[in-house]
């Protein structure tokens, strides 16, 4: 296991102010980035990128003072005002926005996937050290609620030896919205394995270590979807540990969040973490009951016959942001290193030649 995300309140900040410019206002820009960088003390949200007229009153609307661009172009022109870019955009433009973000220079932040393929990645973490800049990726889900819980019980022991880790991100949708994700190709990086196996892979890699091998079941389902919409994983960690992670858009009765099953014990957790409905609802994330869970919503500890609740770590999405604002401003070390994402590209791509070739594949 990597060290834990921090999983604390977000603390006051006595440094300077760093401005961020935030690249779309999507769902990605509205929800998951914007509200957390208005939340962090020490970080201003400065600028907006869009093109979309009603995304732009949005954004003014709730953020008074912001400056919208409507394209990167002239934010690159204005980019001494502002110390940190944020990439949220469709996937296949993940890349070139964070290197031209880079060579502007600007910190950069890169929302999941970061890029289409590993040898992408790596080029940008190789630019990235040679301009002497800041590059992370907007990994949230380290921390979930239900997954630093779980990261605590592993550290403590209390599940012993762990030989199978269940994961799953479910949902019913069983009519395509018509969406980039859903009816774009994956050479754009649409499908669910862009969009949700980035998490899924990640919290697999950072409770039990690199992979060595894939099986993969990969399809497009439900009518006029190109890209994959129902997904399953066989990990094998290198360490001994078997991961089936599921991700699915047409799962009519879903299973626990987590399955995780020791030699000394198993823990399960139903539901979704609940920072993205409130994020969603339009709450703000410096809330002091934010990333509560109520006790109904406890996962379960123990052995059939005899199991307890067990009290839930509290969701802490902020803290990535603290990490960003602490990273640029006093150099101390990334909250997601690109090198640990890359990773799970690779397992990405053997998860595709896996389902091609339906084998099983080394990373």
């Amino acid at each position: 296991m990597a060290d834990a995300p921090e999983a604390q309140s977000t603390p006051e900040h006595d440094g300077p102010e760093l401005h961020v410019a935030l690249i779309g206002y999507g769902k990605g820009g509205e929800v998951f980035h914007a509200p957390l960088i208005d939340a962090v003390p020490g970080l201003r949200l400065s600028a907006v990128v869009t093109g979309n007229p009603d995304r732009r009153r949005a954004a003014e609307a709730r953020y008074p003072g912001v400056t919208v661009y409507p394209n990167v172009a002239e934010l690159w022109a204005d980019a001494e005002r502002y110390e940190i870019a944020v990439v949220t955009t469709p996937n296949d433009t993940h890349a070139p926005l964070a290197q031209a973000a880079l060579e502007a220079g600007l910190a950069v932040v890169v929302d999941k996937p970061f890029a289409l393929t590993a040898l992408q990645a790596r080029e940008l973490t190789d630019l990235a050290d040679k301009l002497g800049r800041v590059l992370t990726v907007y990994q949230n889900r380290r921390w979930d609620a239900d997954f630093l819980t779980l990261w605590g019980l592993i550290e403590e022991g209390r599940l012993g030896r762990v030989h199978r880790f269940e994961s799953r991100f479910e949902r019913w949708r069983p009519q395509a919205k018509g969406t980039w994700r859903e009816s774009g190709g994956v050479e754009a990086g649409a499908g669910l394995l862009y969009d949700l196996g980035p998490h899924l892979i990640d919290q697999a890699v950072n409770l039990f270590g690199p992979v060595s091998s894939v099986y993969a079941e990969i399809d497009a389902r439900r009518e006029g979807v190109n890209a994959d919409d129902d997904v399953f994983l066989a990990l094998d960690h290198a360490r001994g540990t078997r991961s089936h992670l599921w991700m699915s858009a047409l799962t009519a009765q879903g299973g626990p969040r987590f399955r995780v099953l020791g030699d000394e014990g198993a823990f399960t957790s139903h539901g979704m973490d609940g920072q993205e409905a409130r994020l969603t609802a339009g709450e703000r994330a410096d809330a002091d009951d934010w990333g509560v869970v109520p006790e109904a919503d406890w996962g379960v500890l123990g052995v059939d016959g005899h199991t307890r609740p067990v009290p839930s770590a509290r969701g802490a999405y902020p803290e990535f942001y603290a990490g960003v604002r602490d990273a640029v401003g006093e150099g101390e070390p990334l909250p997601v290193d690109p090198h640990e994402v890359i990773h799970g590209l690779e397992v990405i791509e053997a998860a595709r030649r896996s389902a091609r070739t339906r084998s099983v594949v080394d990373v």
